[in-house]
């Protein structure tokens, strides 16, 4: 045979393997030829292939395993068992800056299924690699390497520590630095994944200055970029005041507030869930929001959106309203309580009106005139409803019952109480009834509308047990009236005057 034959031989070898790796790779883009390539065994085929003596060949060999393994746990973890992140490992060192991408995707692609599987790559030595390929000149290195470190870092605390521990925050605080978008977003994300877990980690991120760069970046046209920031910012306000104080010092605020007329609803949701996470902590911090015209802005943008979009808005309203008399009346001044009402007339997921009912609850249980305002929207009426409702979830039927009882102990107006006194439990009615107990001795227009009504007519039908506190307010509200009156509208009564009738003989 002659060299040239042989050397022939040769490229059809390596034109055979580029036809292999390139045709798996293209099958692999496609779920309905994963099962088919597994049962084939192609990953024992393709793991040779990454210490291919072609560059091409290897980095297309990688990029098949990474859309392998990016497909499902089971092909993941047959990954782990090939031995094939070592080996991936290794080669991070040396390998170009093709093969780097394509090694950070099978990691992330590994990474992303379970904490088990994060810590495999982690063993491996994964993420000190990937903290290198940080440091690396080419951007698209850098991205993937940020990709899969979040995909790392999202999973529980510990493996966010490591992460931390790997010296990756402060090259990702540099990333946002970054003239590429996509870098600044993906490294943006994974500092909210770090932050999210607990207030050490947090801090780490803080300490390494990345709220002064985040807060720079609230006004970017880049929405994708927005939903990051904002939700990297709320993520660090969420776990402590020093934290949150921090944020507002960083004059996020009022700038963030104009983002809530942001075209993007993500955008808008994230501002709406760090104004929430911010209030939470304290009454100074709940009127920051306040005065810099957050809360209305919120309350236009309940009314703008639906379904989980709203949750967080409609939390924040809450938790302003719990800090105080005063922001709670802040709340219902910028017409907190009607929005309220719509969101809960709209929506049907129960979570969604628990948090609603959570937040009615935090607004109506200050003050008489605080109650007020949450009865003459109906409200009371709908708590009830929903706490007695058999198909409302657990949590909902709780968050009203609590919700209304604490109202209801407030609550000194009296028609948006006396609708309460029809078909409602023993446990609700004693409260009602109280209120009226409270009311009706010191006030004449009252009783008497309560007479009209029929609401004493309804208080005789009431069925009490002798000596329960539902009894003894039956009774205060009698002693209030004469007891002629009294025994007019108690049950039978009129066939005890008939039976009279029958009896009377006239003179």
């Amino acid at each position: 045979m002659s060299q040239r034959q042989i050397i022939q031989v040769f490229e059809q070898y390596q034109k055979s393997r580029m036809q292999f790796v390139q045709t798996v790779a293209d099958l692999s883009a496609r779920p309905q030829n994963i099962e088919i390539l597994q049962n084939a065994g192609v990953m024992c085929l393709l793991r040779p292939l990454m210490l291919d003596s072609v560059p091409g060949i290897q980095q297309t060999a990688v990029l098949a395993l990474g859309r392998l393994a990016d497909h499902s746990d089971a092909l993941a973890e047959a990954v782990v068992r090939e031995d094939i992140l070592p080996q991936l490992v290794l080669s991070l060192a040396s390998q170009n800056r093709f093969y780097k991408k394509a090694a950070a995707f099978v990691l992330r692609a590994v990474a992303k299924h379970s904490p088990e599987l994060a810590q495999a790559v982690l063993a491996c030595g994964g993420v000190d690699a990937l903290v290198l390929c940080l440091e690396e000149f080419d951007p698209g290195v850098k991205e993937a390497a940020a990709w899969a470190l979040n995909y790392i870092a999202r999973h529980d605390a510990q493996l966010s520590q490591s992460v931390v521990d790997a010296g990756a925050v402060p090259l990702l605080v540099l990333c946002l630095l970054e003239p590429e978008m996509a870098l600044k977003r993906i490294a943006a994300s994974t500092l909210s994944d770090i932050s999210k877990h607990s207030p050490e980690l947090a801090q780490t991120v803080v300490d390494n200055g990345a709220i002064a760069h985040l807060a720079q970046m609230i006004l970017s046209p880049d929405a994708k970029l927005k939903r990051q920031v904002f939700s990297a910012l709320s993520q660090i306000s969420k776990h402590s005041v020093s934290l949150a104080e921090m944020v507002i010092e960083a004059e996020v605020f009022p700038a963030a507030v104009s983002c809530l007329k942001d075209p993007d609803e993500y955008v808008r949701k994230n501002v709406t869930t760090l104004m929430r996470e911010v209030v939470k902590h304290t009454p100074e911090l709940s009127q920051v929001i306040v005065n810099c015209g957050g809360m209305a802005a919120v309350i236009d943008f309940l009314g703008e959106s639906s379904g989980n979009l709203r949750l967080p808005g409609i939390m924040m309203l809450g938790y302003v309203a719990a800090h105080s008399e005063n922001l709670a009346m802040a709340v219902i001044l910028s017409k907190g309580v009607p929005q309220l009402a719509l969101c809960m007339s709209e929506e049907h997921e129960h979570h969604i009106k628990a948090a609603i009912a959570w937040s009615i609850g935090q607004i109506g249980h200050h003050s008489p005139e605080h109650a007020k305002v949450v009865a003459t929207s109906n409200l009371l009426s709908k708590l009830l409803e929903l706490y007695m409702e058999a198909s409302s979830s657990e949590d909902l039927q709780a968050k009203s019952k609590k919700a209304l009882k604490s109202i209801l102990q407030k609550c000194t107006y009296l028609p948006g109480l006396e609708p309460l006194l029809y078909d409602v439990p023993s446990n609700i009615l004693k409260h009602v009834v109280c209120q009226f107990s409270k009311v009706l001795p010191h006030d004449s227009k009252a009783r008497r509308l309560f007479v009209t009504s029929g609401g004493l007519k309804k208080l005789q039908e009431i069925e009490a047990e002798p000596g329960s506190p539902l009894q003894d307010h039956i009774n205060n509200i009698n002693s209030c009236f004469p007891e002629e009156i009294v025994r007019y509208y108690s049950p039978g009564y009129s066939e005890v005057l008939l039976e009279r009738l029958e009896r009377y003989q006239p003179a």
